[in-house]
């Protein structure tokens, strides 16, 4: 496969502050051979090898993760802490190259036990689940650059900067948590995040996006090409919850407002977002949780190679509470259709 050269007109983003008061948690090199082994045993123990159909018992093996990292995550849990990140877990000295995209990444099965890990460590946070929608309802996504896919508005881009988002926006039933696994990441690619708190909008805009007057559209990692998903836009508020901890549901390019003043107020509050954004790095071995009610993310611009040493990363989605999407949807699917 040819390697993909700079455009003459590619400008790569402009590099925002370094992400500040991040829970930050770091495994001895013994606690990470305990993940490692733990990961192997709990794989060995499926015996069709399909990760949804076993959650249940990836949940009770996460109880015998080594106990300061259980202590660590039970605690950001509890505390509702906005970012927080365990490092030193283990990436296999095999690991594979990275896949071309994730198709690629689901025919060769590549970083199973390094999903096995992010999954165990999750499972103390929230419950796992995912979209019929996505990466053909994979429970864990691989997320690395793909070819004819540079500029979209998917994980898969990398050429255009992946806007600040809320993830999976459109729905009710959206994830407490975005969990990102780091295996690979030589050009140090930062993923960009945004808390609630530290978007300064003038008062009247900050009132008005409390409203019931914006609409959430499925992002194209749900819609796929040519796929009608008009239905499946809800209404509701950019901002909700308490006054003095604000929940945020946003996305720079699935956010419309219901009339000529509303969307105004999403483009001001767009370039607000903007302005506040900070950088995170994930080295290899490093898991972020981003609270996907107190944070929006996204990604900056970078030059994919395609020779497998491209960023790579695992993400699952998590809910605080898998009942809720039981009560909504009326099955009891890790699945949501």
């Amino acid at each position: 496969m040819s390697i993909l050269t700079t455009p003459e007109n590619f400008q790569p983003a402009v590099r925002p502050r370094t992400a500040e008061g991040v829970r930050r948690f770091s495994l001895t090199a013994a606690e990470s051979s305990e993940v490692a082994s733990l990961a192997d045993r709990t794989l060995g123990a499926m015996s069709d090898g399909e990760l949804v159909g076993h959650l249940d018992e990836v949940r009770v093996a996460s109880e015998n993760l080594p106990s300061r990292l259980r202590s660590f995550l039970i605690e950001s849990r509890v505390t509702e802490s906005e970012i927080f990140s365990v490092s030193g877990l283990p990436i296999g000295s095999d690991l594979p190259p990275t896949p071309a995209g994730w198709t690629a990444a689901q025919r060769t099965g590549a970083g199973l036990r390094e999903q096995m890990v992010l999954l165990l460590c999750g499972s103390l946070v929230g419950d796992p689940f995912t979209w019929a929608t996505q990466q053909n309802g994979r429970l864990v996504h691989d997320v690395c650059p793909a070819p004819d896919a540079e500029r979209s508005l998917t994980s898969a881009s990398s050429l255009a900067a992946l806007s600040l988002h809320t993830e999976d926006v459109h729905h009710a039933c959206r994830g407490d948590y975005v969990a990102l696994l780091c295996l690979r990441n030589p050009d140090a690619v930062a993923t960009s995040v945004v808390r609630a708190d530290a978007v300064a909008l003038a008062p009247e805009i900050r009132r008005l996006l409390r409203e019931q007057r914006f609409e959430f559209h499925p992002d194209d990692s749900h819609t796929g090409s040519g796929r009608d998903a008009g239905s499946a836009v809800d209404e509701g508020p950019v901002f909700f919850g308490p006054e003095e901890r604000p929940y945020v549901r946003f996305d720079a390019d699935f956010v419309s407002g219901k009339d000529d003043v509303a969307q105004d107020a999403v483009r001001d509050a767009a370039k607000c977002f903007q302005a506040a954004t900070e950088q995170l790095v994930l080295e290899p071995g490093e898991v972020v949780f981003l609270d996907n009610y107190r944070v929006v993310h996204g990604r900056g611009s970078f030059v994919p190679r395609y020779d497998g040493t491209d960023r790579w990363l695992k993400r699952v989605n998590l809910a605080r509470d898998i009942r809720r999407t039981y009560r909504k949807l009326g099955t009891r699917s890790r699945v949501i259709k």
